[in-house]
């Protein structure tokens, strides 16, 4: 019997980077019968760790020659790099193993950011991951993406909040950068023009919003889980949501490995950066809301602690009422 294939995955980062290259990590292991171990921040690791279709998960450390000298015992016969920077460029020429990378689009992106020009494929990043291993032999198999969350990270909604499954709304308050995200005063809107409960999700530093939010609406059934949860306990907050209104994040594309019907609410970037939720083959519904008519978007390929502009459209010109139509729209027991 031949020795299975192990191969090394790298993406250091963020969260929804990371759970966008799991249809590469299921192929490789589904397809190939590949040991895939896959290397990344000590941080991220979670993401990863119950993911039956990878046999090891490796820190990337502090010390970078640690991290080389352990890779090294591995042996492997092949690198996917689908973060591609200088530190993962180091990596491989010290490994001086087989590897491909991932092409990042960065001056298309800078093209269409800051002249205009439109030069960006019509084609999704997960596309763009599963050509680093295409010449293994693998196919994007149109599964999707993939999110395991341990049994002890599950939440009891009815327990903790006395909420029933599929009887709220899942809310994400914040996004890496301000330019990507609803005000606090359009989130309490949205809060009180769904009139049915809502669970607030975000970091420790979303927490003072959300006690804001809650605040202004006293009536109204909201739990502000803002640093109250980690990111496995918020995925299976939103796993059973009836469903999720979030922002351009590392959860929209958790929502979308969860399967689940979502709203994607867009500020100063576009989906045709190619990272709008993914679902392959399931037909799971989503909304998407944007102002594609704004010239000044996008302004950045990432985002801004504040407009550049100073009107800030991107995000003051959505309207409350027609994402609340739309999130309605989308659960079951309201069509």
């Amino acid at each position: 019997m031949s020795t299975p294939l192990k191969v090394l995955v790298i993406r250091f980062s963020s969260i929804g980077d990371i759970v966008l290259t799991t249809p590469v990590v299921r192929a490789l292991k589904l397809q190939l019968g590949a040991e895939v171990h896959f290397l990344t921040k000590k941080t991220f690791s979670p993401i990863l760790e119950s993911n039956p279709y990878i046999t090891r998960v490796i820190h990337l450390q502090n010390d970078f020659s640690t991290t080389i000298r352990e890779l090294k015992t591995e042996r492997y016969d092949h690198v996917i790099d689908l973060h591609h920077n200088l530190r993962s460029q180091r990596i491989k020429w010290s490994l001086g193993r087989p590897s491909t990378a991932f092409y990042k689009l960065n001056f298309e992106k800078w093209l269409r950011v800051h002249l205009r020009i439109n030069r960006l494929p019509d084609i999704h990043i997960v596309d763009r991951y599963i050509a680093t291993a295409l010449k293994l032999g693998v196919i994007n198999d149109e599964a999707g993406l993939d999110f395991f969350i341990a049994e002890h990270k599950k939440l009891d909604t009815m327990v903790r909040w006395n909420l029933q499954p599929q009887s709220y709304v899942a809310l994400v308050t914040g996004a890496a950068h301000l330019t990507k995200c609803l005000t606090p005063d359009q989130l309490a809107s949205l809060c009180r023009e769904l009139q049915m409960p809502v669970v607030l999700i975000g970091g420790t530093d979303e927490k003072e919003k959300g006690d804001q939010i809650k605040g202004t609406l006293p009536d109204a059934i909201i739990v502000n889980a803002c640093g109250q949860l980690d990111i496995l306990q918020s995925a299976s907050v939103v796993e059973q949501a009836a469903v999720t209104i979030t922002h351009d994040t590392g959860m929209m594309h958790i929502t979308a490995a969860l399967k689940k019907p979502q709203i994607v609410i867009w500020g100063n970037t576009i989906p045709e950066f190619g990272m709008y939720p993914y679902y392959g083959h399931h037909d799971v519904p989503w909304v998407s809301f944007e102002q594609k008519d704004l010239k000044c978007r996008p302004c950045s390929k990432i985002g801004y602690s504040a407009c550049p502009k100073g009107h800030f459209k991107c995000i003051l010109d959505h309207s409350i009422l027609q994402i609340t139509a739309a999130a309605h729209s989308l659960i079951p027991s309201k069509n």
